[in-house]
């Protein structure tokens, strides 16, 4: 396998880009989206998640923290826009919960790519 040069000079392999915690935490957010058409996959991503974070470095476990709160929180919402989709409001709840559920997704994979932790994992927004 050829050994890549990034933007900087340095390799993939030197960056770790392709670590194995890497590939999971990329491998989590990817399930998180396809959940979006195949629902399950949120609830395997999570299980990867909390099985992962103990052995991460403390880059990956902000990614790791990040993502299991996106499953919770994103939980919540659902169920509460659910709840009041009786009286109407839920629907802007759910569609909220659409794009801050991608949002906070696509920001976990580019922090992720840029090798950096998430900066708030802690954040109920975008963890910035």
């Amino acid at each position: 396998m050829e050994n890549k040069l990034t933007p900087n000079g340095s390799s993939h392999a030197e960056t770790g880009l392709f670590t194995p915690e890497r590939k999971m935490a990329a491998g989590v957010y990817i399930l998180y989206l396809v959940s979006l058409l195949i629902g399950i996959t949120s609830i395997v991503g999570v299980v990867v998640a909390y099985i992962y974070q103990g052995d991460a470095s403390e880059t990956i476990k902000t990614h790791f923290r990040f993502q299991i709160r996106t499953f919770w929180i994103g939980l919540l919402l659902g169920i509460v826009g659910l709840l009041l989709s009786v009286v109407l409001i839920g629907f802007l709840v759910l569609l909220f919960l659409l794009v801050w559920f991608v949002v906070r997704c696509v920001l976990g994979l580019k922090y992720l790519n840029e090798g950096k932790p998430v900066p708030n994992p802690a954040s109920w927004m975008f963890g910035t």
